[in-house]
């Protein structure tokens, strides 16, 4: 198993970063070992003038550490979740001269625009005001997410909500690896990546024993990030030379390169709010949304889900390939009632007509990059 060669980070102004629950759980709760020397990071950061917003895992670590609850399944986990919130906030608390700032969100926040604003326009203030801001899921109500480990996700999603530079992700082994470290010898270290292709994912291992996000869900939250525009570096919270090297702007983990440009706002949003349904095209109406076409109704398969008007829908080609995503403007039982239908025929199908495209095209934004779509600005 080979070591990480050392690689300089882009530079940047305000980063994210992601501390999962493995760094900070010690046998009878929370521990501060590793947490040190990234608390440090931070501080080391911010008197270079930089910010960083902490996404910060161990909540339901905290808990255990607080009452003995044997093994209960998830609502177990909601409860545990609940009693270690505020030893968490202390934990860290502990580890900064500057006020840290709890801030809970579950995907219902960012699936919801006014709510995704209002959350942005208060990390924000709160990065003005020069205290550490602390993200975590709220486990207590987020049962879905609780049990699939969606930090990764969520700091992905605060990244874009925060027009963040930087996703750092802090873990406990070294970066990626071409095979398991610690089964395969002959794995090797992947140093820079620069897009998240299906041989890359085929990489990552599974979840570990105590959080519940492992490789993958990094890979997943890393993908999510370059689609903004924002790069990634994976790299060990355990070994402190690495988390010293980083405040010199020296990275030994894996980068992942962004793709293109940052989107606007509007967009961003789109890209991440959780999709509450999905609708299968076919190859014409796939290849108008390429060419930056709203989505008619004539064009559509099939739908799934039970989605609102308004709610974030996923676009699907046959294969299951995610094309893009939007704002339906019909909810499901309406938009199944006119799929393959022309759009002239919408009114008297439904009785009533809020527009001829199911996704139009200023609130639709493509999953890949096309040079010949122009994404609108919000």
């Amino acid at each position: 198993m080979g070591t990480f060669a050392p690689q300089s980070l882009p530079d940047w102004k305000r980063a994210v970063l992601k501390v999962g629950s493995s760094l900070l759980a010690g046998s009878g709760g929370l521990d501060p070992l590793h947490a040190r020397g990234l608390a440090a990071f931070i501080a080391a950061s911010r008197a270079q003038g930089r910010e960083i917003v902490l996404v910060s895992s161990g909540a339901v670590a905290a808990g255990r550490g607080r009452i003995a609850g044997g093994d209960g399944g998830i609502v177990l986990k909601q409860a545990l979740a609940a009693l270690g919130q505020a030893s968490l906030m202390g934990f860290w608390q502990a580890l900064f001269d500057a006020p840290v700032a709890q801030v809970l969100l579950t995907h219902d926040d960012l699936r919801n625009r006014r709510r995704y604003l209002n959350a942005r326009t208060a990390l924000q203030e709160l990065l003005r005001l020069g205290t550490q801001p602390i993200v975590n899921e709220n486990d207590t109500v987020a049962v879905d997410e609780l049990k699939l480990g969606d930090n990764d996700n969520l700091a992905a999603a605060v990244a874009s909500l925060v027009e963040a530079d930087l996703l750092l992700i802090a873990t406990d082994i070294a970066g990626l690896y071409s095979g398991h470290p610690q089964r395969d010898p002959q794995a090797r270290p992947i140093e820079r990546i620069e897009a998240i292709t299906p041989q890359v994912l085929a990489m990552a291992g599974d979840a570990g024993t105590l959080g519940t996000g492992g490789m993958r869900t990094k890979l997943e939250a890393a993908s999510k990030a370059a689609s903004a525009g924002i790069a990634t570096a994976l790299f060990c919270g355990r070994d402190a030379a690495t988390v010293d090297a980083l405040a010199r702007g020296r990275l030994h983990g894996t980068f992942i390169a962004a793709h293109g440009s940052r989107i606007s706002a509007r967009k961003q949003w789109l890209r991440h709010a959780p999709a509450a349904g999905a609708i299968e095209v076919d190859e014409g109406a796939q290849a108008a949304l390429l060419r930056g076409a709203s989505l008619l109704p004539g064009g559509v398969r099939m739908v799934a889900g039970d989605f609102r008007r308004g709610d974030v829908i996923e676009v699907r080609a046959s294969d299951g390939i995610a094309l893009a995503r939007g704002q339906a403007q019909y909810n499901a039982g309406e938009s199944a009632r006119i799929a393959g239908r022309h759009s002239r025929e919408i009114e008297a199908i439904l009785g009533f007509r809020y527009d001829e495209a199911m996704i139009h095209r200023d609130d639709l934004v493509l999953l890949q990059t096309i040079d010949i779509h122009k994404e609108t600005t919000a």
